[in-house]
């Protein structure tokens, strides 16, 4: 496998990016970068870009995109990312894919691969909607994947478990219609430079990750 690689993980809320990213830094020591924690980690750490994120969040504005590309670039050139990074929820659109490049191209580097994880809507609403926590412990459950021994109470302490806000159904429809409108036409960017793979996401956890971990290995020096 390639000694410093970077990935871009695609796919829309649901398709099971974190739990891969995970099983990745477990094994490999890779670098998740989600665009949330990064604005936190910058804001927490007073950096330049960091304090001016915080006064538009302190606004209630969306962070723009130059902040954004930003921070990113901060991150990505760290010391800690030299072992190589997996890009999650970043780029979203195709003007920061374009930007992301540029910022590549300026140290000699480039993206890899990018790992697209394909589950269709349907499945993704029963997954995201169907999902309860135990907020106390934080244990979490799916209705119809991985259900509690008893209807709607925690296995352990019998507690009431909750759903979260933004899993309620007509919260995911609105994701996913966001995510299709500005982040899928990324697919069609990247095919054209040839980094797209695509790994079916319905099957097993241990399955997809195999496939993921194939596909790295075939990433040329």
């Amino acid at each position: 496998m390639k000694k410093h690689i970077h990935i871009i993980l695609l796919g829309p809320p649901g398709c099971g990016k974190g739990t891969q990213a995970q099983n990745l830094i477990n094994e490999f020591g890779f670098v998740q970068l989600s665009t949330g924690d990064m604005l936190r980690a910058a804001i927490r750490k007073g950096t330049e870009i960091g304090l001016q994120a915080k006064s538009i969040i302190d606004k209630g504005e969306l962070v723009s995109d130059e902040i954004v590309i930003g921070i990113v670039r901060e991150r990505i050139f760290s010391k800690e990312c030299e072992r190589g990074y997996m890009l999650d929820g970043f780029p979203r659109t195709i003007a920061q894919a374009t930007k992301l490049d540029q910022i590549l191209a300026d140290r000699n580097q480039r993206i890899d691969v990018v790992i697209r994880l394909c589950v269709p809507d349907e499945i993704l609403i029963r997954r995201i909607a169907g999902r309860r926590f135990h907020l106390k412990s934080g244990r979490s459950y799916n209705i119809e994947f991985n259900p509690p021994k008893i209807v709607g109470k925690d296995d352990i302490t019998g507690e009431k478990l909750v759903q979260r806000e933004d899993d309620k159904e007509e919260i995911v429809e609105s994701r996913l219609r966001t995510y299709h409108e500005l982040t899928e036409p990324l697919v069609g960017y990247y095919e054209k430079q040839s980094l797209i793979k695509e790994i079916d996401g319905t099957g097993l956890p241990d399955n997809i990750y195999n496939e993921i971990k194939q596909t790295l290995v075939k990433v040329p020096n």
